[in-house]
């Protein structure tokens, strides 16, 4: 990922904050046809590893799976992002020069996939990630719930992957290399948006 120096985002901890809050991540592997892509819900492991590990499955019939242990995976977390106008620039209104740019914060985690076939080890994988995004409700589900024999048909028809995370890189790209002035004027151009998501990236410029 090309990251001007400004924009580099190399800090552990606010990198598996931003995994933990949008953690559909898009999966990318290269198989014998060229690239494959797959939109998949992953589970971080923060204290497995240098960087962390990550953990997720496919449908038994996406045929992505079945190439992902050729090569390096990549799986890339996408956050808040939002279209910046240069009228929010102080500084257009003294020269001009000014032209629009995209605001947006991602993370991409790179490793060597190994998939995961066995049923008590899938059981365990889905359970984790139900528990992750059950939390908090006030009457979490819980795979528990659902009949045996209907666990057992659904786990059947997935296969799960352990991705070790050997190489982490994030770019928060926020304005930085504006100035004081114009990050303000940016702000509050998103905040005072409409769009949930342009308000959503201008609390990170706060």
């Amino acid at each position: 990922m090309y990251t001007p120096p400004a924009f580099i985002q190399n800090d552990l901890v606010q990198l598996h904050q931003q995994i933990g809050a949008c953690p559909l991540a898009t999966v990318v592997s290269n198989g014998a046809n060229g690239l494959l892509a797959s939109h998949l819900p992953l589970l971080l492991a923060p204290e497995e590893g240098e960087f962390g590990t990550l953990y997720g499955h496919f449908a038994r019939a996406n045929p992505h799976w079945r190439e992902l242990e050729q090569g390096e995976t990549l799986a890339i977390f996408q956050g808040p992002q939002a279209y910046v106008s240069p009228g929010w620039y102080p500084s257009k209104a003294e020269h001009g020069k000014a032209v629009p740019t995209w605001n947006y914060i991602t993370v991409h985690a790179r490793g060597q996939a190994q998939l995961i076939e066995d049923g008590q080890a899938l059981l365990q994988l889905v359970s984790r990630l139900s528990a992750q995004h059950e939390a908090g409700r006030e009457r979490p589900w819980a795979v528990s719930e659902a009949p045996q024999d209907y666990i057992d048909t659904m786990l059947r028809a997935i296969v799960g992957f352990v991705l070790p995370i050997q190489r982490l890189e994030g770019q928060w790209k926020l304005s930085q290399n504006r100035s004081e002035a114009d990050r303000e004027g940016v702000r509050e151009g998103l905040t005072t948006s409409p769009a949930a998501t342009d308000r959503a990236l201008g609390a990170r410029l706060s």
